[in-house]
């Protein structure tokens, strides 16, 4: 290509920029060997290599999914349990093993059964379509396990202003990616909705897909600017483009708090799933954290990490937003969370098992009471040094907790004896630490609202905490019953239902009267245009991804209360999704 060339695809991320074109062609060392003649092959061995090759593919999922779910969220890594599914999916794994009986080599039957399932994806429409890419992930790890393939280029290395094409990306692939490295990602395959394209968007990292086999013509170290909100891949943009790319990404950071037109203060935070993911929310203007996840201590080591260690990594935090508020969920794993070394329980249907504060409460009460020590020495450092105290009559809304900007929630609350049961492991680990001569002290505590039961609850819930969280990936997918992974229910997984709004705005009513304040931090509190309905639904934070900060600030500053409220009344009302959306102006 000369000059400047301009190619079109679909925008994935709404951000621009520009760097150095590198090509990535991970498939290049997958070539099979030769089909031997069947009469030579050994069923039992290919089976077993076959099973070998599934275990080693299961293990790399698993910590693929533990990487993103701390990384980038629940929706994000919930994309691997599909991809675990494949593993044992009846219809692919039945399909193999009969190849094999029949004289095909392990590596060959893999192949020849992906590529007729990743056939007929593609023949599909819509989101159907996408899920192909999710085949040839699992399909690649397989092949890679039997022809013991080395791994392909580290993506978590590429180079500063490295702009990254492909004919696409996996969901792997793309979860490997340094948001801080890479300065775009095209690719000539793909959907906006495809697994990759929604892992790029929560890293905030600029995406065109879909731009066809024009791309492939481009040359590695061409100077290429991606604009994922035209959805423009521009090769050699001039002196303007080029100048308007890096002058900034959608509208102007705001560093200070906002309020609505009429005056109504409304925290905009961040969600935060690692060390690394602070500093953006800083430059993005988030008023603080608004869920930390703290899992992500717990990854990548074969144990688990020190009161010490965990100490820091919150005051780490805490030191960035001296002036705000950092929100810490307490360890959220279990169930379709898995961390190898603390042995957590095999389950038919994780989602409704034991996770959260389920295991803190009782499997794992000593890592979770040294999760709370660490804890309460660093609400000291964020605003005090005094324990407040928690017990009997103080759990009404008026504490005297201390702790000046720290609040810890607890995650998959379903009970109120949960609670109870939480606030009396604080009252006695502040007991020992004061014993101690330790200095620590109680931060503002509070809950996530992410089943139907804390919905319900949530009058009591707010009367005995802070706080409430309402965390609307897992509420939607709890209140409709709908995985999010399984397309046949897509319909069904969407927070803008009547039955999810009125789960929400119950939780926000039952905290009128108490001292408790309602945020959220699922990936609905991040869409702008869904703003002037969670103000009027009666949220006093919301708490989402870095890039879309500025954009909800923008959004606050121009809603009216009184009408945003009128707005989410006549919403509640609504009796089909269909109607919700009308009454917000939506497409679809």
């Amino acid at each position: 290509m000369t000059g400047s060339t301009t190619l079109t695809g679909i925008g994935s991320t709404p951000r621009t920029g520009v760097g150095t074109a590198r090509w990535y062609r991970p498939g290049a060392d997958l070539t099979l060997p030769d089909r031997p003649d069947p009469s030579t092959v050994a069923p039992e061995v290919e089976r077993e290599r076959f099973e070998a090759a599934r275990e080693e593919a299961r293990e790399a999922i698993r910590l693929a999914r533990d990487r993103a779910e701390v990384r980038d969220g629940d929706e994000e890594a919930a994309v691997f349990d599909a991809h675990e599914a494949f593993l044992d999916d009846p219809g692919i794994v039945d399909d193999v093993e009969s190849a094999i009986d029949d004289g095909t080599p392990a590596e060959h039957a893999v192949h020849d059964r992906f590529e007729a399932a990743i056939e007929q994806f593609e023949g599909m429409d819509g989101r159907m379509a996408e899920r192909a890419d999710d085949l040839r992930d699992v399909r690649d790890r397989l092949l890679r396990a039997l022809l013991d393939a080395p791994t392909p280029t580290d993506l978590s290395t590429l180079p500063a202003g490295t702009v990254l094409l492909a004919e696409r990306l996996t969901p792997s692939d793309t979860a490997e990616l340094d948001p801080a490295a890479v300065a775009g990602i095209a690719t000539v395959g793909g959907g906006r909705t495809s697994h990759a394209a929604i892992i790029a968007r929560s890293l905030s990292i600029p995406a065109v897909v879909g731009v066809g086999d024009a791309l492939g013509e481009v040359p590695d170290g061409a100077e290429v600017l991606v604009d994922g909100e035209a959805g423009e891949v521009v090769v050699g943009p001039d002196e303007d483009r080029r100048a308007a790319a890096l002058g900034g990404n959608d509208v102007p950071v705001v560093t200070e708090s906002v309020s609505t037109a009429d005056g109504l203060a409304i925290e905009v935070a961040a969600n935060v799933g690692s060390g690394a993911e602070v500093s953006p929310a800083v430059d993005r203007g988030a008023d603080g954290i608004g869920l930390f996840r703290s899992e992500f201590l717990f990854l990548d080591r074969e144990s688990p990490p020190s009161e010490e260690e965990q100490y820091e990594a919150v005051v780490a935090a805490l030191e960035a937003f001296p002036d705000d508020r950092v929100v810490v969920r307490t360890l959220d794993v279990g169930g379709d969370k898995r961390v190898p070394y603390l042995d957590l329980p095999e389950e038919p249907n994780p989602f409704l098992g034991r996770r959260g504060i389920r295991l803190s409460l009782e499997e794992h009460a000593d890592l979770f009471e040294t999760h709370l020590r660490a804890l309460l020495r660093a609400a000291a450092h964020a605003g005090g040094s005094d324990a407040g105290g928690i017990g009997g009559d103080d759990r009404d809304g008026d504490s005297d907790r201390d702790g000046g900007d720290l609040a810890v929630m607890f995650p998959m609350v379903s009970r109120v004896e949960e609670v109870d049961a939480a606030l009396d492991r604080v009252e006695s680990v502040a007991a020992d630490l004061a014993a101690e001569g330790t200095e620590h002290a109680i931060p503002d505590l509070g809950a996530m609202v992410e089943t139907p039961a804390a919905s319900f609850l949530a009058d009591a819930l707010a009367a005995r905490l802070d706080f409430l969280s309402v965390g609307t990936n897992d509420l939607a997918g709890y209140v409709m019953a709908a995985d999010r992974e399984n397309d046949a229910v897509a319909d069904y997984h969407d927070p803008l239902h009547p039955a999810v709004l009125r789960a929400i705005g119950r939780t926000t009513t039952g905290a009128e009267g108490t001292d408790a304040w309602v945020g959220m931090c699922g990936e609905m509190a991040g869409d702008p245009e869904l703003t002037e309905l969670l103000v009027g639904l009666g949220l006093d934070e919301l708490s989402m991804s870095a890039v879309t900060v500025p954009a909800v600030k923008e959004r606050v500053r121009a809603v009216d209360s009184a009408e945003a409220s009128e707005l989410a009344d006549e919403v509640l009302a609504c009796e089909t999704r269909v109607e919700v959306r009308d009454v917000l102006g939506l497409d679809g």
